[in-house]
């Protein structure tokens, strides 16, 4: 009889790896729901042993074996959510962090330590991340250019190319096959936070590092936050070292959270995008609406611009919350230029197509028909056009401004 040991587990669905990824020795731990694990410090009787589990440490950044020494090196419920992550994007290895904003700092800082601290990167980014790369605060120079211009920009200097899609808060969307090719051998960076391994898996597409803001869709519930790098083994090494020096660690709280809401990620995200698709086909036929975003990939973001000031949707919605962040069960609505994009100056707002009109609505698990009703009476108020939206084939997000 075959040795069950020996036997190449048969690939599984991505909603049996959301649900099983992860927790495979439950069952032998005598336990159903994965254990979570608070402690700060562990006790260890072999000093010589843990000092050279942590002398391996320092030299590969490999995750340590055997029992855990201290949280800011490794938790053992963290763990299990950056297994889970890496099988659903197809990653060797992911490494989570306490926000993508610290996920995305650890990130440069091992190109940085490198020698290689210019950025070539593609706008809109969130704006956070294009604060990050242009402020110069972690020593960083960037370069900004069009997908078609990425081969262009690059240097010997190189350490990233980085790109957003669909893009944060436009919902552009750029080729990734192309994007690969045009970086050569530089490492391609895709904040994959809007679409989730759900709808789009970069690396299969040829980027080596996806990034995620796991506060939004991995989590799901808008009570979790934390970020996470999916990658391969050598990468991920070095992200461990900076993890540890820099202290940007995921609190296990969070990682337990995490773990549980990339259970019901895949019905999540595909019961919120037939919504969220719906949404925009209406808005595209509403005169009251100048233009409407929707990307190809599907999701559960919508973008649109009114005629009218945006502050009044804002301040008159009831049942969608005016809010920053997005993908929770509940839908949110928010105004790019005044929150989530204010950081970044107003000229480059405005060429990387976000429009001080714009509103970016995060679509949750509400039904269509009480959410639909909740914006129609939020743009009560607005101004119509003179004439509809005109559409190309593939849909509203082919919807161009007309009349104005």
């Amino acid at each position: 009889m075959e040795n069950a040991a020996s036997v190449t587990p048969a690939p599984r669905a991505l909603a049996t790896e959301a649900v099983h990824a992860g927790r495979e020795d439950l069952a032998r731990l005598g336990v159903h729901a994965p254990p979570l694990d608070l402690s700060t410090t562990y006790p260890s009787y072999d000093a010589a042993g843990e000092a050279a589990r942590i002398d391996g440490f320092a030299a590969t950044g490999a995750r340590l074996e055997g029992p855990p020494v201290y949280a800011r090196l490794d938790n053992p419920t963290t763990a299990r959510f950056e297994t889970a992550l890496a099988r659903l994007e197809g990653a060797e290895s992911a490494v989570a962090f306490a926000s993508g904003m610290a996920a995305l700092t650890a990130v440069l800082l091992v190109r940085a330590s490198m020698g290689l601290r210019h950025v070539v990167a593609v706008r809109p980014l969130y704006g956070c991340s294009d604060h990050l790369l242009g402020a110069g605060l972690l020593g960083t120079e960037v370069t900004w250019t069009d997908p078609a211009g990425i081969a262009e920009a690059i240097r010997p200097d190189t350490g990233l190319v980085m790109v957003e899609t669909p893009a944060n808060p436009t919902l552009a969307e750029v080729d990734l096959r192309a994007v690969r090719h045009a970086c050569g051998s530089v490492p391609l960076l895709v904040d994959n936070t809007f679409a989730t391994p759900v709808l789009q898996r970069p690396l299969e597409d040829g980027a080596r590092i996806v990034l995620h803001s796991a506060t939004k869709y991995l989590g799901g519930h808008g009570d979790v936050m934390g970020g996470v790098v999916a990658c391969d083994e050598e990468f991920a090494r070095k992200l461990r070292q900076v993890r540890f020096a820099t202290g940007g660690v995921l609190h296990p709280m969070a990682g337990y959270l995490l773990l549980r809401g990339l259970s019901t990620l895949p019905v999540r995200v595909r019961a919120a995008s037939a919504t969220a698709a719906d949404l925009a086909r209406r808005l595209g036929a509403d005169p009251r609406i100048a233009r409407v975003h929707y990307p190809s990939v599907g999701g559960a973001m919508v973008s649109f611009e009114v005629y009218g000031d945006p502050h009044s949707v804002i301040a008159a919605v009831r049942l969608i919350t005016p809010a920053v962040s997005l993908g929770s069960v509940d839908s949110l609505i928010q105004h790019p230029a005044s929150i989530s994009h204010r950081i970044v100056a107003e000229g480059d707002r405005r060429s990387a197509g976000v429009s001080d009109r714009l509103l970016r609505m995060s679509v949750g698990l509400e039904d269509v028909e009480d959410l639909w009703r909740d914006l129609t009476e939020a743009l009560s108020a607005q101004p119509v056009r003179a004439q509809p939206v005109r559409t190309g084939s593939e849909g509203v997000r082919e919807s161009r401004r007309v009349g104005r």
